[in-house]
């Protein structure tokens, strides 16, 4: 018996250095300052935690950390029935109380528990739709039974306010618990800011909370040196996706949608005075994959409008356009939207990576290295693109394209600097010719070259006159892969993408720069997924002709540890410690045998990703290390 004990404890000392997580600070976070309150002894509570730990390791399940309390510490408001919160994190009590105020929770619980069933139904109609095209080898096409609306040709969506009629720039990629950057974008002469809760942003509850609250600082000026609301650029809410949860509320025993968290706070707290001074409120939808999914936003825009006093159809949304399965429905999802629609967006990365989420087992659908063959002018973007453009002028919505990522250099005169305008420049005229209505730039600096773009070569505030009737986009159009093999630059570089988002994620941050540029989710999401594509297939290396295996991946992983120290700044063993759990976590996510759908989903549920969190608000880090970069 003792030697099966001391196996099982050596097995289980194993598993925490695997995972970088120490057995000390496990018995700090589960029983820190309960020894007095339980009479128990740390030698006894040590021991409960090892058979804790043992359950859960020899059944395979993840330890999830509360990021913010020991479990069994939640809070339960008075008077709202059935909600439970995590504590205030350190330092926001003043955002805590401003936020989650009586009736604020009050709207939220209903919120979450009117819509919680029908969020769990369009989950499971994502499963079934993907298990459909395994079990069957079938591919997209344009839905029969949806026909009578792209047939019909006389319907429109409402026409959006004055302040949405101009689109040309607008700031992505801004994440909301970055006050200097945000304070940065009002004061900018961008059309709009894309205040990213979803791809730019890491969700901890602490960002979420030091977000949500700033965006309540600009509406309600209260940022001394912002311009008020109506005269600062338009501000583009962006929640979270319909596959991220937020784990610090339960509503009746269930974690509340994350995008019905975050939305249910922007509206009860915004809303009323964002449409009085014309400048909202106004939203973007991420991942959405179906017009169910946007018929199911549109009745959480009625409902909270009734609920508010609001006109019906103040809410406006554009709908950004992810997913490969989308663009055979984005009439239908413009047509659920009309009272509401603000338009579509089409991006490259995340739209790019559904290919490898929903066919990447089949040798057809293999996507060449990124940084060589994929881009917008190959035919499967580009007719994205031209049928997104098309769909929305034909319905009278704007059409939008992706964000520049790249930086400029801080000496203007340098030849690196003209070179990144010149760079942007050719990709975004490509966009405006194809008669998109606007576009984002990460850094503020290209705003007004951008602006100016758009003045050289269109003659108004959008181009909805831009109808493009000759215009034909088939399905072999959509689902083309471009040709092109894999480089062994483009297999480090998404390496190093991969793992230095992780650790970003570790830091709480939820996007970084690498190589004059800015990296997010969904860079990651196309970096992660061409390597485990690429490893699933065996692809040959052009470079040498070595086959893509886990052994090489790895292997290359670890030629990679100087560079990916350098861009994460490691100065600390505790720095050298997440980035080691980031490699390990990415690696380990590449060999899985089923490709997990969304890297965020992933990382938001993994045991590391909550433990590091609850590390944070032990040494009081709140935020700090958002801007550490």
């Amino acid at each position: 018996m003792f030697v099966q004990l001391y196996s099982t404890i050596s097995r289980l000392k194993a598993f925490l250095k695997k995972h970088v997580v120490i057995e000390n600070n496990l018995f700090q976070t589960f029983f820190t300052q309960d020894t007095e309150e339980n009479k128990i002894s740390k030698d006894k509570q040590k021991q409960l935690l090892h058979v804790w730990l043992y359950k859960r390791v020899m059944t395979r399940t993840k330890v999830h950390f509360r990021s913010n309390e020991r479990p069994g510490r939640m809070l339960e408001p008075k008077g709202v029935e059935g909600v439970n919160l995590e504590p205030c994190p350190p330092g926001l009590s003043r955002e805590f109380q401003t936020l989650f105020t009586t009736e604020a929770l009050r709207f939220l619980s209903d919120l979450c528990s009117t819509f919680q069933p029908e969020v769990d139904k369009v989950l499971k109609v994502r499963t079934l739709r993907k298990v459909q095209l395994d079990l069957t080898g079938e591919l997209p096409d344009f839905r029969k039974d949806t026909a009578h609306i792209r047939d019909d040709p006389t319907w429109r969506v409402n026409p959006v306010p004055l302040r949405l009629q101009c689109r040309h720039v607008d700031v992505g990629d801004l994440s909301p618990s970055d006050t200097k950057r945000l304070i940065q974008g009002l004061r900018s002469p961008a059309q709009g800011l894309q205040v990213d809760f979803d791809d730019g942003n890491c969700p901890t509850y602490y960002n979420q909370i030091k977000g949500i609250y700033n965006v309540y600082q600009a509406v309600h000026n209260q940022f001394d040196d912002a311009p008020p609301i109506s005269q600062a650029p338009v501000l583009m809410l962006r929640p979270r996706a319909w596959n991220m949860v937020e784990s610090n509320m339960l509503v009746n025993g269930h974690e509340v949608p994350g995008p019905l968290f975050d939305f249910g706070l922007l509206m009860f707290h915004n809303a009323k005075l964002l449409f009085e001074t014309e400048s909202g409120p106004f939203f973007y939808l991420s991942k959405v994959e179906s017009y169910l999914e946007a018929k199911l936003w549109n009745q959480v825009f009625l409902w909270a409008e009734d609920r508010l006093g609001l006109p019906v159809g103040c809410t406006k949304a554009t709908v950004l356009i992810e997913c490969v399965l989308a663009s055979f429905e984005m009439e239908e999802i413009l047509f659920e939207l009309r009272e509401h629609s603000a338009g579509l967006n089409c991006g490259i990365w995340d739209y790019s990576a559904s290919f490898v989420n929903k066919f990447g087992h089949r040798p057809d659908f293999l996507l060449p290295d990124r940084s060589k063959y994929v881009n917008m002018e190959k035919r499967f973007l580009r007719s994205y693109m031209d049928l997104l453009v098309q769909t929305c002028h034909r319905r009278g919505a704007l059409a939008t394209g992706g964000m520049a990522a790249l930086l400029l250099p801080r000496d203007s005169e340098s030849v690196l600097y003209k070179t990144v305008v010149n760079t942007v420049t050719r990709l975004k005229l490509l966009e405006i010719k194809a008669g998109v209505d606007g576009f984002m730039v990460y850094d503020m600096n290209l705003i007004e070259p951008m602006q100016r773009l758009f003045q050289q070569h269109s003659q108004s505030q959008n181009q909805l006159h831009q109808l493009r009737p000759g215009l034909t986009v088939t399905p072999e159009d959509l689902l083309i892969m471009p040709a092109g093999g894999v480089t062994l630059n483009g297999l480090k570089y998404n390496i190093a993408v991969g793992v230095l988002f992780i650790e970003a994620w570790l830091s709480g941050r939820g996007h970084f720069f690498y190589r004059g540029q800015v990296e997010d989710s969904a860079t990651a999401e196309i970096s992660r997924s061409q390597v485990w594509q690429w490893i699933r297939h065996q692809v040959k290396l052009e470079d040498d002709g070595r086959t893509v295996t886990c052994g090489l991946v790895r292997s290359l992983a670890q030629d990679l540890v100087a560079d990916l120290r350098a861009a994460t700044h490691c100065q600390t063993h505790r720095d050298e410690e997440r980035l080691m759990t980031a490699l390990s976590m990415f690696l380990e996510l590449v060999q899985k045998s089923d490709f997990p759908e969304f890297l965020t989903t992933y990382l938001y549920l993994d045991h590391t990703f909550l433990s590091f969190q609850r590390l944070h608000k032990e040494r009081g880090w709140g935020g700090a290390l958002a801007s550490r970069l």
